[in-house]
């Protein structure tokens, strides 16, 4: 075993310890934090295979923007996990289904880094042998991405860009403001108090200071409440 294939072996079995214990993990910062680290390794995996692109993107979205935005949802919803109604029986039978299917799958490939691979017949040849000429970038793999795979590249990033835009936006909303603005004065709301509970609280107000000859008094207090509770947050947050 050479060099390379111990180093391959030490980081795929980190890889596993990494996953079950992510998979066993009952404490969802714990389980971040190790998802983290599976997605370093993983990296570093990319990098000893010299497929630096795909290990660049991997450390910096995998271990870098997806802690972080993880990290944040843990925030806002806690770190405990409600233990699991169900069984793993069904989920096990689809993880060896579909690793069957992926090993069955990937045993027909031609062996890794091979000399008669097609990839190193036609591509690769092309590639090492032309790139400097049409793109002037010293190195291969950066003439590839910046300028043969450029569309492909900013595809990519248009993804991930629009990803993280979108997760933002889910977290935007946050908790509540401190103090929100309701029927036309400021309240301070107690900490950890939730949209819900303000809103059955409002509810409950409209319906006592409503007439009780009036059938729809109880209705629009709880609109009223609404909208101002919705507009509070915005004024709180600025």
């Amino acid at each position: 075993m050479t060099s390379v294939e111990f180093v391959d072996v030490v980081l795929l079995v980190l890889l596993a310890v990494t996953g079950i214990a992510v998979i066993r993990m009952r404490n969802l910062f714990a389980a971040v934090m190790l998802a983290g680290i599976y997605s370093l390794v993983s990296a570093g995996l990319f990098v000893v295979m010299d497929a630096v692109d795909v290990a660049f993107t991997e450390a910096a979205v995998g271990a870098g923007i997806s802690t972080v935005l993880l990290l944040g949802t843990l925030a806002l919803v806690g770190d405990k996990e409600h233990k699991p109604q169900h069984t793993a029986v069904l989920p096990l039978i689809v993880v060896f289904i579909t690793g069957g299917v992926l090993v069955y799958g990937t045993s027909q490939m031609p062996p890794f880094g091979g000399v008669d691979n097609p990839a190193n017949q036609h591509v690769a040849p092309y590639y090492l042998e032309e790139s400097y000429d049409a793109t002037h970038v010293p190195n291969i793999v950066t003439s590839v991405l910046a300028s043969y795979r450029s569309y492909d590249t900013m595809g990519e990033t248009a993804v991930v860009f629009t990803a993280v835009v979108g997760v933002l936006l889910l977290l935007a909303r946050g908790p509540l403001p401190r103090r929100i603005h309701h029927d036309g004065e400021w309240m301070t709301v107690p900490p950890g108090t939730t949209r819900e509970a303000l809103l059955e609280k409002f509810k409950a107000e409209a319906e006592e200071n409503a007439p009780s000859d009036d059938g729809g008094g109880g209705g629009g207090g709880m609109d009223g409440g609404g909208g101002g509770l919705d507009g509070g947050s915005e004024g709180g947050s600025r």
